[in-house]
């Protein structure tokens, strides 16, 4: 008997593409697709690397399909923003060895700056698009991609979301199946996008989305707990009063609140089977469209000038779920009990974090941040409040120098770029290369807590370590910006508030590109150690509130104005003691 696991679908989406054969796998860290790379890493068959950035990663995993392996590459859903100069072409060229790239979308922005639809993406590149419902399809879904990215000669593209990326379901595992490696032919014409080679291959995409729309209802996928295959767009005939089209995540909301209706479950969302669609739509009183996001399949049905009930009943923004099923289809009054009425909860930078104390220095001397992608975002809010925008990655260096450009070296004065270490090797080294060859004279500052840390602390160029475990020569990020002609780079201890403070006023003064390098570990690597901890001398506080203002959750006041200070949770960084001015905070050994 098949061994069965509970896996996460992330976990699974690893284990279908160790079941495939896969040899090559390179990603760049974002939530919430990170648990793919680190789960398949534990497979010694299979190659995985974390790249500078997604691009990077999509290129990596190109190179390897052409040479005539099965490859992948995995990111959230704005990094295949960054990934999409690539994919765009490489759906022209096709595949060799089997070429799939895992994109994770986030409806309701759990943890992501926007709510894009990559399923419209990837219509514009004319790239399939298969989406899992739950574990035991992602890993199913994942062996068939590599299979079908073959058979068409094309790029595939596995679409998850964050609920079915963290949720868990029982998984049947098999044995890995590793094809035999496809030989390397010189072919210009395909692999080598010059405009007149493009034009041709352009006939081929569209002929191959034709054949894969003809061919949808003939694919299947093994059906692990009845031993036999079904239909990867597949009908579920029931009462024909109420239809749903409908896939991913979705399909199981509707399941669960509506599981005696009709349902037409789509697995490959483009293209779509369009006369399985009106097969469909033929034998159900009333259809609805249920997809999460965009009306992707919906705007297309109804092109087909079928009537369909889509976004006007169900919402565009965040996740669905069986209760807004209950609500709008079935009408039913859920009395759901109003929310408990408790304190909110912020997110805040950790104990220790080295981001609070350069923060608490800038917001002193009053200076804007143009900001980045990271933990360092929450310096927007109160009561740091010095992080003034966030874009995307690498777009606080890239801004700052906009502004400058607008509005003159004056306007920038009181103005500086954060960026932190990973992000500034993801796409800041590129922002920082422009402000130094169109002459700007901005500050960045490197907020380097020797980490990834947002997404849960993955290692990166400038750490000195791979995703496999490999002990490697760090990027010395100092050495780089030096590289780029940049004369005026210092590193400062970012808990060395007065030496720091020092250091920002010197560098925004300079009519010069300027970089600091904030060198702190992260409080919660587990190589991290803090011999020490903060108390409170209460006999010498003054009741003043200096240490209060970084706003560390350590420290709170008590009812006669002095401070307490959590021994559980302080990380005895120091930074209130060097605020103190009356040596009301002593560090001790733990």
């Amino acid at each position: 008997m098949s061994e069965k696991k509970v896996m996460l679908g992330n976990e699974a989406i690893a284990r279908g593409a160790y079941e495939a054969g896969v040899k090559v796998s390179s990603a760049y860290p974002g939530t919430p697709s990170t648990e793919i790379s680190e789960n398949l890493v534990k497979y010694p068959e299979v190659y995985c690397e974390w790249a500078p950035n997604e691009k990077v990663a999509m290129e990596v995993a190109i190179g390897a399909s052409i040479s005539g392996v099965r490859s992948m590459a995995s990111m959230k859903h704005v990094g295949f923003n960054v990934a999409a100069d690539p994919m765009y072409t490489v759906s022209y060229i096709g595949s060799n060895g089997g070429l799939v790239a895992v994109v994770a979308d986030d409806p309701g922005m759990y943890s992501s700056q926007n709510e894009q639809d990559t399923r419209q993406i990837c219509r514009a590149a004319q790239v399939p698009v298969l989406e899992p419902s739950d574990s035991q399809e992602a890993k199913d879904f994942m062996k068939l991609a590599f299979e079908l990215s073959e058979k068409y000669d094309t790029p595939i593209v596995l679409r998850t979301t964050t609920r079915l990326a963290h949720s868990q379901g029982l998984v049947v595992l098999e044995d890995r199946v590793v094809p035999e490696d496809k030989p390397y032919e010189r072919n210009i014409g395909k692999n080598v996008m010059m405009p007149g080679n493009a034009i041709k291959r352009h006939l081929v995409v569209e002929q191959r989305i034709k054949d894969m729309a003809e061919d949808a209802n003939t694919l299947k996928v093994a059906d692990k707990g009845a031993s036999k295959d079904i239909p990867l767009n597949r009908m579920e005939i029931n009462d024909t009063k109420i239809g749903f089209i409908t896939s991913g995540i979705p399909y199981t909301y509707v399941k669960e609140a509506c599981p005696n209706a009709s349902v037409l479950k789509l697995g490959l969302v483009h293209p779509l089977p369009k006369k399985l669609i009106k097969e469909f739509a033929e034998k159900v009183d009333t259809l609805y469209i249920f997809e999460e996001l965009e009306p992707v399949i919906e705007e297309q049905v109804k092109a087909m000038g079928i009537k369909c009930i889509g976004k006007e009943a169900f919402t565009l923004q965040g996740e669905y779920s069986a209760n807004l099923l209950r609500r709008t289809v079935l009408k039913e009054d859920l009395n759901i009990n109003k929310p408990a009425d408790v304190p909110a909860r912020p997110p805040l930078l950790c104990p220790g974090c080295p981001h609070r104390s350069v923060y608490t220095v800038l917001n002193k001397l009053k200076i804007h941040a143009a900001g980045d992608i990271g933990c360092y975002t929450l310096g927007a809010v109160a009561p740091l409040s010095v992080v003034d925008t966030t874009i995307c990655m690498g777009a606080s260096i890239s801004s700052l120098h906009g502004m400058e450009m607008a509005k003159g070296k004056d306007y920038i004065k009181n103005w500086v770029a954060v960026i932190g270490d990973s992000t500034f090797m993801h796409t800041g080294v590129n922002s920082l290369m422009n402000m130094v060859y169109n002459q700007g004279t901005g500050t960045v500052i490197i907020l380097d807590n020797s980490t990834t840390g947002m997404t849960g602390h993955q290692d990166h160029a400038a750490t000195g370590k791979t995703l496999q475990g490999k002990v490697v020569p760090a990027i010395n990020i100092m050495g780089l910006c030096k590289s780029m002609g940049i004369e005026h780079v210092q590193e400062v201890n970012a808990f060395d508030i007065k030496k720091l403070e020092e250091v920002i006023k010197e560098e925004v003064a300079r009519d010069a590109v300027s970089v600091i390098i904030t060198k702190s570990p992260c409080a919660l690597l587990k190589e991290v150690h803090f011999p020490n901890k903060c108390v409170p001398v209460p006999e010498k506080c003054k009741k003043c509130g200096m240490c209060l203002k970084p706003g560390c959750p350590a420290l709170t006041r008590n009812d006669d104005g002095t401070i307490s200070i959590d021994a559980t949770m302080c990380n005895g960084c120091g930074l209130c003691k060097n605020l103190c001015p009356f040596e009301a905070i002593e560090t001790v050994e733990k």
